[in-house]
């Protein structure tokens, strides 16, 4: 089952649920002939869009909103702030092309600090799946939630079998003496085959995937800064605000010293291109991963 699928499905067994689009209908073509009237196209009106959600949500509705990540969280931000997170209302953002997913795109176009701007709103929870199985096996608990949520929509199909999500809890897919990689979203599955090639350089090596940032799994960060040598976070954001910053305020929170070594964007835009090209100029395939990691193994 793909996102849509599962959109419509849902939204036709609870009709509560009004799905939106700031004229982004890749994720929801299917939507407006299966759900008529509860689905809404604002146009490109990302502001007014959440203006509506929030209308909605007061109403009793579970509103899915959808745009470009950048647009849904920088253009919108102070209506999701004011409309959405101080009334704390059940709206549902879905982000498109976060990350490096907006490959071909400049700057503008960029979802790079959408982590650290949603998980700064007060109650509103963040998550990043690792791909689109991942996300399809999290979104039920998420829009069932009365929380409002940011998803960072991950429609990339990955080779891992995820264990069931458990709301707020990692996915530890091993654990490692030597080094735990933290990662999420996208980049799941350079992390995986990355941890494969460190364990053929003969390292004992730890992956978690961290799919839900906010509410995020204390006690996993926690046991693997007790468990390994290093932490790795990797993540398609900038330093500032993102897994870095989460796992920086879990061991301060928790009186803990650890080696921490990020592997971001630090404070810099990415080069645009082909999703491979942008993956190997800015040293984010599994190869280049490794490269990386093995200056502190």
């Amino acid at each position: 089952m793909n996102y849509e699928q599962l959109l419509i499905e849902t939204a036709l067994a609870d009709e509560r649920i009004v799905v939106m689009t700031a004229e982004n209908r890749a994720l929801v073509r299917n939507a407006p002939a299966a759900l008529k009237g509860r689905f809404i196209d604002t146009g490109i009106t990302e502001q007014t869009m959440i203006g509506m959600a929030a209308g909605l949500a007061l109403r009793g509705r579970i509103p899915v909103v959808h745009a470009l990540a950048p647009f849904l969280t920088m253009r919108a931000y102070e209506f999701i702030r004011t409309d959405v997170g101080i009334p704390h209302l059940p709206v549902k953002l879905s982000g498109y092309i976060p990350g490096f997913l907006s490959d071909g795109n400049g700057p503008t176009h960029q979802a790079i600090e959408d982590v650290g701007i949603m998980r700064g709103i007060p109650g509103m929870e963040v998550y990043a799946p690792a791909d689109e199985a991942d996300l399809v096996g999290m979104l039920p608990a998420i829009w069932s939630s009365p929380a409002p949520a940011y998803v960072r929509i991950n429609h990339k199909a990955g080779s891992y079998v995820h264990m069931p999500y458990v709301p707020g809890k990692a996915e530890i897919v091993s654990k490692g003496r030597d080094i735990t990689l933290l990662v999420y979203g996208f980049l799941f599955e350079n992390a995986l085959r990355a941890k494969g090639l460190l364990e053929a350089e003969g390292l004992s090596v730890g992956l978690i995937n961290m799919r839900s940032l906010k509410p995020v799994d204390e006690a996993a960060i926690v046991e693997a800064a007790r468990g390994s040598e290093r932490l790795v976070t990797i993540e398609d954001h900038f330093q500032t605000g993102g897994l870095y910053s989460i796992v920086a305020e879990v061991l301060l929170r928790h009186r803990m010293m650890a080696n921490v070594t990020p592997l971001s964007l630090g404070e810099r835009w990415f080069k645009p291109g082909l999703l491979g090209q942008v993956l190997e100029t800015e040293g984010f395939t599994p190869e280049k991963l490794v490269e990386k990691i093995m200056i502190y193994a």
